[in-house]
C-alpha cells in the first residue's frame, strides 16, 4: 500500500515548508495539504488541497477516506505569543486536534500520526543548560502546558491501543519563506525581514537571552527522517528532544552585520521576554542522534548566510 498523507495546518509557518518537501519525496498526489485557509500559490498549484477544521473529527475522517491516509502530520496549532492572548481557545485547538486524530489512529482509520512538541513543555525550574530528555516540566504558558498535555496523551494512546505516534520537541524555528506567526522566538525570523527592509530591529527580547533555535532545513528533515525510522527504533513515545544551534539576539545581529555593515538592533523587551526566560537555553539530543541517527546541516554563520542569499533574490524580483 503506498504512503498516503494528510497535512493538518499545512498553512502555517512549518506546514508550508513541510508539504512542499514531502510532495517532493512522495509525489505531489500522495499529500493532501488541508488548513482552515487556503495555502500560499505553490502549494495550492502543487498538489490537492482541502478546507479542514483541525478539531473536527468528522471532517477529517471524510478526508481520510477520500484519500486513502495512511499518514496524518497534524501541525495546526496556537503558538506561545498569541495562546498567552487566547487561552482557551489555545486549549480547544491544541487538544482537540490531537485527541481527534489519537483516535482516529486507534480505530485503525491511518496507521502513524506526526504531531509537534515543543521546548514550551520545560518551565522555570527545569535545568537551562543542556536540557536533558527527562527532566522537570513545568510550564508557565498556555501552550506549554497544552504541549505536555499532548505529549502525556501520545505516550498514553502508544502504550494502551499501540497507537504509531512520533513527535519531536521542536526548537525556535527560523524560515525566510514564511512570515513570523505568533511564538516567542519568531524575533529571529522577523530580524532578517527587518535588516533587508529597513537596516533596523526593534528586538523585544533582551539582547543576552540564549534560547535554542534550528534553520527550517534541518526542522523538517528531522520530521521526515523520523516518520521513515522503523516503529522498534523509536523509543520515545511522548516527545524527542531536539536541537542544532543557540544564540541570543546580540549574537545573530553581529552575524547579520557581516553581511549588511549598516544594520542596527535595538531592544525593547515586552511580555514575550519572561515566556523565553522561562525557556531552556540549549538542549540535549542525544537521545535522537542515538536512536534514529539524527543530525543537523547548518550552524548560525551558514543559516545566515543562506536565509541572506534567499531574501535578497526574493526582494530583487519584487522590485
Amino acid at each position: 500500500m503506498s504512503t498516503q498523507i494528510l497535512v493538518l495546518g499545512a498553512s502555517g509557518q512549518i506546514g508550508t515548508e513541510l508539504t512542499q518537501k514531502l510532495r517532493s519525496v512522495y509525489g505531489n498526489e500522495h499529500v493532501i495539504a488541508s488548513d482552515i485557509r487556503e495555502g500560499n500559490k505553490e502549494m495550492m498549484a502543487s498538489g490537492p488541497f482541502e478546507i479542514v477544521d483541525a478539531t473536527n473529527k468528522k471532517q477529517i475522517l471524510a478526508i481520510v477516506q477520500k484519500y486513502s491516509i495512511t499518514q496524518i502530520y497534524l501541525l495546526a496549532a496556537m503558538l506561545s505569543a498569541t495562546a498567552e492572548n487566547h487561552p482557551q481557545k489555545a486549549w480547544n485547538l491544541n487538544m482537540n486536534s490531537l485527541l481527534a486524530v489519537l483516535d482516529l489512529a486507534k480505530e485503525k482509520h491511518i496507521n502513524q500520526i506526526y504531531w509537534p512538541s515543543s521546548i514550551a513543555v520545560f518551565g522555570p525550574t527545569t535545568p537551562k543548560e543542556n536540557t536533558p530528555q527527562k527532566t522537570v516540566m513545568e510550564p508557565s504558558t498556555v501552550y506549554g502546558i497544552s504541549k505536555v498535555a499532548g505529549e502525556f496523551w501520545c505516550d498514553y494512546y502508544h502504550q494502551k491501543f499501540g497507537v504509531d505516534v512520533r513527535s519531536l520537541r521542536y526548537p525556535g524555528i527560523i524560515s525566510w519563506k514564511t512570515k513570523p506567526g505568533g511564538g516567542t522566538t519568531d524575533y529571529a525570523v522577523d530580524i532578517y525581514f527587518k535588516a533587508l527592509e529597513d537596516k533596523k530591529y526593534e528586538c523585544f527580547l533582551s539582547e543576552n537571552t540564549r534560547l535554542p533555535m534550528m534553520y527550517m532545513d534541518d526542522a523538517v528533515n528531522a520530521t521526515i527522517q523520523l516518520m521513515q525510522v522503523k516503529p522498534k527504533d523509536i523509543k520515545i513515545r511522548n516527545s524527542y528532544n531536539l536541537s542544532a544551534i543557540d544564540f541570543t539576539p546580540k549574537e545573530i545581529a553581529l552575524e547579520i552585520q557581516k553581511h549588511i555593515p549598516d544594520f542596527k538592533i535595538t531592544y525593547k523587551p515586552d511580555f514575550r521576554q519572561q515566556i523565553a526566560d522561562s525557556w531552556p537555553q540549549s538542549i540535549d539530543d542525544s537521545q535522537a542522534r542515538e536512536d534514529w541517527n539524527w543530525q543537523h546541516q547548518f550552524d548560525l554563520k551558514s543559516m545566515t548566510a543562506d536565509i541572506i542569499k534567499n531574501l535578497e533574490k526574493q526582494y530583487s524580483k519584487s522590485l
